[in-house]
């Protein structure tokens, strides 16, 4: 699972029982399958069967969506990936871990131990954590500002790649004191086969590019049209040249999800059967967030209004996929019903079709 390796890198990324908020409603799966560990045994094998580099699995620190819409997501990725090590031979194992509510001496510890018991096979994927429900979980009255998260998570990174390093040459711990962590010490461990895991960045604000540009191996991406992708991707080699990287020290993974039948009118019907499944509602209160803006009561054959467009609030949660969507819209001047057919709930591309399509 090396990034640095020339070649398409393609991975699956294992979201519950499928992306879409209604999917497990049509699942050959149980609708709890997805806190049964062989359930992602069974994925990976398939992955692996296939060929594909990696198992990706996102996660954030509290309730996402209503459980009286889908079932959540509820088993923590290092967990996972450590069952699904003991049952695979060459797949990468990444996990997403936040920055916002982990510490990085445990979490350097946790991942380089998953490191080492799945022969050099783990990679982290770094994001920051913009959620209400998170900080109340965390007791937080007050959730840090995006200049903030962005600020500890590059001086967590720091932190976490440090212990990795001083364990890999056996210095004997680091000596760290910084705006949010003191640390004096080592990790009870050596390396692992890799030296110690990979890094994913997910994260298209100009601070997740910077943080990006600086340490990561690869970049998990969302873009909807080509343009933005090429942008994104000048950018993100752009800030790895300026910290004295080569520009293909950074692996650029845009996310793709995907309806397939055996024709495209199967898998068109397939899509407008999961789409049916939802409250009417739906789609426009995941797109209101994605945006921070209220788009309820506006005409769906009309532009969304540009004010609507404009700067993102604070609260908003990823600028990478409010930024992905604001783009489409604005190039392609679509109506809010078009946006909502483009959109699906993240600012990923969405593809419907046959294999042959």
């Amino acid at each position: 699972m090396n990034p640095r390796e020339r070649g398409l890198t393609l991975n699956v990324n294992v979201l519950n029982l499928g992306i879409h908020t209604a999917s497990w409603r049509r699942s050959s799966e149980a609708p709890a399958a997805f806190t049964d560990p062989d359930y992602y045994v069974r994925m990976a094998r398939i992955a692996e069967r296939g060929a594909l580099d990696a198992l990706f699995l996102a996660d954030g620190p509290a309730l996402r969506d209503h459980p009286a819409l889908r079932p959540s997501q509820a088993l923590e990725p290092s967990v996972i990936l450590a069952s699904v090590a003991a049952e695979t031979e060459h797949l990468g194992l990444i996990g997403t871990l936040s920055s916002t509510f982990n510490d990085p001496v445990e979490l350097a510890h946790r991942l380089l131990s998953l490191d080492e018991l799945s022969g050099g096979r783990c990679a982290w994927n770094v994001v920051t954590t913009y959620s209400e429900a998170a900080g109340g979980n965390f007791g937080l009255d007050d959730l840090p500002d995006r200049s903030s998260r962005y600020r500890r998570a590059a001086e967590f990174v720091d932190v976490v790649l440090a212990l990795w390093r001083d364990a890999a040459a056996g210095a004997g711990g680091i000596d760290h004191r910084g705006e949010f962590f003191a640390v004096t010490g080592a990790l009870p461990q050596g390396p692992s086969p890799q030296g110690y895991p990979l890094l994913v960045q997910a994260g298209g604000s100009p601070q997740g590019r910077e943080l990006a540009g600086r340490v990561a191996d690869a970049v998990f991406s969302a873009e909807l049209d080509l343009d933005a992708g090429l942008e994104h991707y000048r950018l993100v080699k752009d800030a790895a040249a300026a910290h004295g990287r080569g520009r293909d020290a950074v692996r650029i993974l845009p996310g793709l999800i995907t309806t397939i039948g055996s024709s495209r009118a199967e898998a068109e019907r397939r899509y407008e059967e999961q789409n049916a499944l939802l409250p009417a509602d739906h789609d426009v209160q995941r797109l209101s967030q994605t945006l921070g803006a209220d788009l309820s009561g506006l005409p769906l054959d009309e532009p969304i209004p540009a004010r609507l467009l404009g700067a993102a609030p604070d609260s908003v949660g990823s600028l990478g996929f409010r930024e992905s969507v604001v783009r489409l819209v604005t190039r392609r001047g679509l109506t809010l019903r078009q946006t909502l057919r483009e959109f699906s709930g993240s600012g990923h591309r969405v593809i419907v079709g046959s294999p042959v399509d």
